[in-house]
């Protein structure tokens, strides 16, 4: 029996290392992200801000769905009900809105969304609960949600954002701005402290006499009632056995630098998030317009792009993100349309080529090329010159 050739390049090729991979990553992979993130979400204005661009700017991209290129992990499913998935009725609870934010908020948060599809209707599965359960052939086994409930794992569609620590599943965004979170919420307490308990001292009372501790803070007790701090007052002071008052502090947040350290916080947090700091505090049109196009094509597309690709993979159609409703990505559609009717009215590529390629339908009639005429002559034939036909005699 000979070697076929086609044969041996059509089976299905195994990682030989994928065992080995499946043993260094364990029996399940859990999340990795910080509860930390979602309660700065809640939280911290920055944080909120920041995701809530990223992912209302995702959210709001349609889809446009061309023919099926691949087989897919499941088959059975028309285009027409795909585009009706993606862009309209993802299940019968939510609307398409709802489904996206719900998807690229954990995409963003957490570094990861999980979305199960039942044959039918696609479905949001909080990520922070979901486990990867590797295979030591197949790459991924199954999923796991709450430790509870099993999924194969061609019922799930799972979208990973980048990881430097693992191959399963991605990370958070907002991790690199860990440390800078913790320290906002420790600002965050100290100022509630400092007015709460009114740490810096207004009056002082001087008295010739000692006083005990207990007759201190009886006095103390009667003016923070006449006088109370959290009426804007500061602290009341006693001095007693000799002391003098030398200097009180009139201490304020500005002359503690808390204003311009919590302003390059945010900035950092932004930064992570890859919102250019110009969309959150203003600016003049000049500046928003280029930030706002480079938001998109850095931030918004390519976190959408790892979304198509996952939808792709799982049904096998050529799906593409519809940009022309996007004002911000306008002038580069403008572009785009000179730049293929130049190609047409240069007789390189054919009206229909170039309809495909904006992702219009065909018309019939545009499938031959366009021959651009000149003074010079005919394009078509040079050698008849530009001279009109002499009649036939």
């Amino acid at each position: 029996m000979g070697f076929n050739p086609l044969k041996w390049f059509s089976r299905e090729k195994e990682n030989p290392a994928q065992e080995r991979i499946a043993e260094d990553y364990g029996s399940s992979i859990s999340t990795t992200a910080s509860i930390t993130y979602s309660q700065a979400f809640d939280k911290i204005e920055t944080v909120s801000r920041g995701v809530n661009l990223i992912v209302s700017g995702a959210a709001s991209l349609d889809y446009d769905i061309k023919d099926k290129v691949t087989e897919g992990i499941i088959g059975g499913i028309r285009q027409k009900s795909l585009n009706n998935l993606l862009n309209f009725k993802p299940n019968p609870y939510q609307s398409a809105q709802e489904f996206r934010t719900n998807i690229f908020t954990d995409l963003v948060l957490e570094g990861n969304c999980f979305i199960y599809f039942d044959g039918v209707f696609m479905y949001h599965l909080p990520a922070i609960n979901m486990e990867v359960l590797p295979d030591p052939k197949t790459f991924v086994k199954g999923y796991k949600y709450n430790g509870i409930t099993n999924f194969k794992a061609d019922e799930i569609i799972h979208i990973k954002d980048v990881s430097s620590s693992s191959i399963y599943r991605g990370g958070s965004r907002l991790a690199s701005a860990t440390r800078t979170i913790n320290t906002l919420y420790k600002m965050q307490t100290f100022q509630d402290q400092f007015f709460d308990n009114g740490a810096i001292a207004g009056i002082v009372i001087e008295t010739e006499n000692t006083l005990s501790q207990t007759a201190k803070d009886r006095t103390i007790m009667n003016w923070m009632q006449k006088y109370s701090v959290k009426n804007g007052a500061k602290r009341p002071m006693i001095l007693d056995s000799g002391l003098k008052l030398k200097s009180i502090g009139d201490t304020n947040f500005k002359d503690m630098d808390f204003d311009n350290s919590i302003k390059t916080h945010n900035t950092k947090i932004l930064m992570a998030l890859g919102v250019p700091e110009v969309l959150i505090d203003g600016g003049n049109n000049a500046n928003i317009t280029p930030n706002l196009r480079l938001f998109y094509l850095e931030t918004v597309l390519p976190l959408v792009k790892k979304f198509v690709s996952g939808v792709e993979r799982y049904f096998g159609y050529d799906v593409e993100i519809i940009t022309s409703t996007v004002s911000a990505l306008q002038p580069d559609m403008k572009d785009i349309a000179s730049y293929h009717t130049t190609l047409v009215n240069g007789g390189v590529i054919t009206p229909n080529e170039a309809r495909v390629e904006l992702r219009y339908a065909p018309i019939a009639g545009n499938d031959d090329l366009r021959i651009p005429a000149n003074i010079a002559g005919s394009a078509a034939n040079p050698s008849e010159g530009g001279a009109p036909p002499k009649p036939k005699a």
